[in-house]
């Protein structure tokens, strides 16, 4: 009996563990699925990146600077196509949800940026 509560002795250092956790500070790592960036760090990103683009900037160049876009729409009229990217940029509800209102537009045709905003965006709809 003496020897098993020798050895249990012994080997217990070696049976705990310890976990550490690491954090940058950042609390809110739910919204961007594990980043450590918060939802008003994106929508800020977005609008700063939105804002250094070029009209006629090409779709992939948009695409690689902005990466994947929350909302996407695809429509052909005639012979010319017109492709929106929507990105988070302002947020209006509380639901922890992001809808296509908290979300700026970006409208190409046929792979060229046309123009920014709810304003174009309206434009393309309405014809």
């Amino acid at each position: 009996m003496k020897k098993i509560l020798l050895i249990a002795a012994l080997t217990a250092p070696f049976l705990t563990g310890c976990v550490i956790a690491v954090s940058d500070g950042d609390a809110d790592t739910h919204w961007t699925g594990g980043s450590s960036k918060s939802w008003q760090k994106v929508h800020k990103d977005n609008r700063d990146k939105i804002a250094a683009l070029a009209l006629d900037s090409s779709y992939q160049v948009v695409i690689n600077h902005l990466k994947t876009p929350n909302f996407t729409e695809l429509l052909k009229k005639n012979d010319d196509v017109y492709q929106v990217l929507f990105y988070a940029t302002h947020s209006i509800h509380s639901d922890g949800k992001t809808s296509k209102d908290e979300c700026t537009p970006l409208v190409f045709k046929n792979d060229k940026l046309i123009g920014v905003g709810e304003t174009i965006y309206r434009s393309l709809a309405s014809h």
